[in-house]
């Protein structure tokens, strides 16, 4: 069993997400906490596809959340628009989670690629084997 460590900008906040939110979060919470990447796309997003091939072509087989094809998928965004409002000129999607945390969008997730820091985030949150 794997031990994250949480800092308070990378963990989704209840007090901050309100009431009509609740059980989006909690389900936004379950699935990122269950699985060792989870991707939150619009299946017509090309930066979508982007952190979608990067991933793939890492040898991560991400959980991917097609917003637009879910039922809770307003919902959803609406939580990851919250999120992403922290940041300022942040779009919700890609909303990438690796290993139950908040990792961020586009911008982040290369970011971390191109620092060489993205391989080892991905190895500790168990989605890398190599």
């Amino acid at each position: 069993m794997q031990v994250v460590k949480e800092s308070p900008s990378s963990r989704i906040r209840m007090e901050a997400v309100g009431e009509g939110l609740a059980a989006i979060y909690e389900r936004v919470r379950f699935l990122a906490s269950g699985n060792a990447v989870v991707i939150f796309t619009l299946s017509g997003c090309c930066m979508c596809h982007v952190v979608k091939q990067l991933l793939f072509g890492l040898g991560v087989g991400p959980t991917i959340v097609e917003l637009d094809r879910d039922a809770d998928g307003r919902q959803i965004y609406a939580l990851l628009l919250k999120l992403a409002g922290s940041v300022p000129g942040s779009q919700p999607v890609p909303a990438v989670f690796v290993g139950g945390k908040f990792l961020g969008g586009i911008e982040t997730v290369m970011a971390c690629h191109i620092n060489g820091t993205l391989v080892p985030l991905l190895k500790d949150a168990g989605a890398l084997w190599l």
